[in-house]
């Protein structure tokens, strides 16, 4: 399955959560896609459906293929711990990611483009594999003759989250990965212990 390109707002429409940032069009529009609109019966989900759409819907999040999904996952239940938690952690440590909450791209897609045209740097090496696992205390910066590009420079102008895990120093624009992200710290509304137990079948 290729990494989906189309509309993002009917995306977030069918998870009833706007998964992308915010959106005007899933505000007007914040129910199921389709030609019926909101007038259209849903059926109810069954228990297996909503643990599935909670799954889908971390993927669709973070722009990751369901091959790559299920390996993080199985890495994930080997490690001690609430696996679940331990699950968002190594997704939030990917490169894009962490790209993406640098502030140095506008989003996860846009994030993992410039890795994979080698833009970014990990302790001073280019880094173009957008799936790469950061460890704590990993440096990452923007290639410097990458550092003109308008694409950064417009992310970084109109930067607004920091997160605790992260540190940025907008002079030499590095980011360092100080620690592992707890659950609190991470604002993505997922409920976790529903792919565990999607999983666990």
């Amino acid at each position: 399955m290729a990494r989906y390109i189309g509309p993002k707002t009917k995306i977030a429409r069918k998870f009833k959560d706007p998964i992308y940032g915010p959106d005007r069009s899933f505000e007007k529009k914040n129910y199921g896609p389709g030609m019926h609109g909101n007038s259209r019966r849903r059926k109810k989900l069954s228990e297996y459906g909503i643990q599935l759409q909670e799954k889908q819907k971390a993927k669709y999040t973070y722009g990751i293929l369901e091959k790559q999904f299920k390996n993080i996952f199985q890495k994930a239940s080997r490690k001690k711990g609430i696996t679940g938690e331990i699950l968002l952690g190594m997704i939030e440590a990917r490169l894009d990611n962490v790209v993406f909450r640098l502030g140095i791209a506008p989003s996860r897609s846009a994030a993992r483009q410039l890795v994979s045209h080698r833009h970014i740097t990990v302790n001073g090496s280019v880094v173009n594999i957008p799936s790469y696992e950061l460890k704590v205390g990993d440096t990452i910066g923007v290639r410097e003759k990458s550092k003109s590009l308008e694409v950064i420079q417009d992310a970084l102008a109109s930067k607004r989250n920091t997160y605790p895990w992260l540190e940025w120093d907008s002079t030499l624009m590095t980011g360092k990965f100080a620690s592992l992200p707890t659950r609190e710290d991470i604002p993505e509304n997922i409920n976790e212990q529903l792919i565990v137990e999607l999983y666990s079948k």
